[in-house]
């Protein structure tokens, strides 16, 4: 992923040094383990332990003639450590070393987005109780519905996103598997036993069978669900957006001191943030597809997932990585202008309670088909003459017959319509409860 998008933290976990140490952290587990077992001398182990390291520029000039970059690693590696290096590798196929280093770097960059996603939880969810009295209109259609409040819908975002960070932690459970079974996983050079040591050492469980590779099935459920989870965020950009239309102007993402929106425009203050989590979701999507493509590898093992997880894997921990982030900041330093809500309702006419209406006149006795027809009537009366919807219905005989003051003005009761929020709004407390006791 290009700098513009990668956080350090996690940047870090994908470095080509990160890569290569993590298959070095392998190949050291594997001799320790042999050498316990007899199979390679202690004495090797030792100077094994003691001169091996990585060298980037090495592996990669011994690359440029094997073309095969694990045999460069552990030719590099052999190499420095002189002749004990021979035991480097032993039994062991690329795959053996790869997938496991990478299941390695997966594990971290999981528990780095996990940390990502409770932060962002956690603020999403004080803004929300923050704003739970701020009423604000409703739109279904990006039309006007009924009055909702700002913390109901970042309740609802929260909920999601938490469902997000449920999926995450389990598929890169499952990502924290690695295999030390040989060329077609029948452990033809190294024993299971073995294996299942290694594993354990490197804090990893072993793919139960295995080819000569961890099943893609994992891969294509993690990418899988790093998309849905930036479909959340995209969720909730789309909304900044939308509310931050000059039109709309509820709400407006930070806008720092000396920030500028348009080099021909000094007035504008632009979505930005919300605009590019919305593109880089996209890409997120696009990754998932190439992870679905990489389940059908050909018999035991081909290669053409390899080339895709080298982009696709460290690019959509990165890119979500930093999504996350970026979001949390948004949220955290999020504008709110409850007096433009107060005006965009005001603005609506009162048409908004025209569901209210209805009901009071079914209430009457009046046939549901009978009470649609004459609310629906002054509801586009009231539109086309821009007019509030009491005036034309407080002027309509077939509603007035039926309907007194005082119960109409009961229809245009903001408060009951929103008398059940605070009751949602503390189902916020289950987010705040140990993930293994809630409801």
């Amino acid at each position: 992923m290009i700098p513009r998008y990668t956080l350090p933290e996690m940047g870090a976990i994908w470095s080509d040094e990160a890569r290569f140490g993590r298959m070095l952290e392998v190949e050291l587990a594997v001799t320790a383990a042999q050498a316990r077992r007899s199979l390679i001398p202690g004495d090797a182990l030792e100077a094994i332990r003691a001169r091996a390291a990585v060298d980037l520029a090495r592996i990669a000039e011994i690359e440029r003639t094997v073309d095969h970059d694990v045999i460069a690693f552990v030719s590099q590696v052999a190499e420095r450590v002189g002749p004990e290096g021979r035991y480097l590798h032993l039994g062991l196929t690329s795959s053996d070393v790869v997938d496991t280093a990478q299941a390695l770097q997966l594990k971290a960059a999981g528990e780095r987005l996990g940390a990502d996603i409770a932060a962002l939880v956690a603020v999403v969810v004080g803004r929300a109780r923050e704003h739970a009295g701020t009423v604000m209109m409703g739109r279904t259609h990006s039309v006007h519905a009924e009055p909702t409040t700002l913390g109901l819908k970042l309740a609802s975002w929260a909920f999601e996103l938490d469902r997000s960070r449920g999926r995450l932690a389990h598929v890169f459970a499952e990502m924290a598997t690695g295999k030390i079974s040989g060329p077609v996983g029948t452990y033809s050079h190294l024993d299971p036993d073995l294996e299942a040591e290694v594993l354990a050492s490197l804090g990893l469980a072993p793919e139960p069978v295995s080819t000569q590779v961890v099943a893609r099935d994992r891969h294509a459920a993690m990418l899988a669900t790093i998309a849905v989870t930036g479909g959340t965020l995209e969720r909730m950009a789309t909304e900044v957006r939308n509310l931050q239309h000059t039109e709309i102007g509820e709400l407006a993402e930070p806008f720092r001191a000396g920030q500028k929106g348009s080099s021909a425009m000094p007035h504008k203050r632009n979505p930005i943030l919300a605009e590019r989590i919305a593109g880089l979701a996209r890409l997120l999507r696009g990754y998932a597809a190439a992870g679905f493509e990489d389940q059908a590898l050909w018999h035991e093992r081909d290669i053409s997932h390899s080339s895709v997880e080298r982009v696709a894997l460290p690019d959509a921990t990165i890119l979500l990585d930093y999504m996350l982030v970026k979001m949390t900041g948004l949220v955290e330093g999020l504008t709110v202008h409850p007096e433009r809500m107060r005006e965009n309702i005001e603005r609506g006419l009162g048409l908004h309670a025209s569901s209210r209406l209805l009901l009071a006149l079914v209430e009457t006795g009046l046939s549901r088909e009978s009470a649609y027809a004459a609310v629906q009537r002054d509801a586009l009366r009231a539109a086309d003459e821009r007019r509030p919807l009491r005036d034309v219905a407080g002027a309509d005989p077939e509603v007035t017959a039926r309907l007194d003051a005082a119960a109409l003005d009961a229809c245009f009761d903001e408060a009951h319509l929103l008398r059940n929020v605070e009751r949602v709004i503390a189902r916020l407390d289950r987010l705040e409860e140990p993930a293994h006791v809630r409801r």
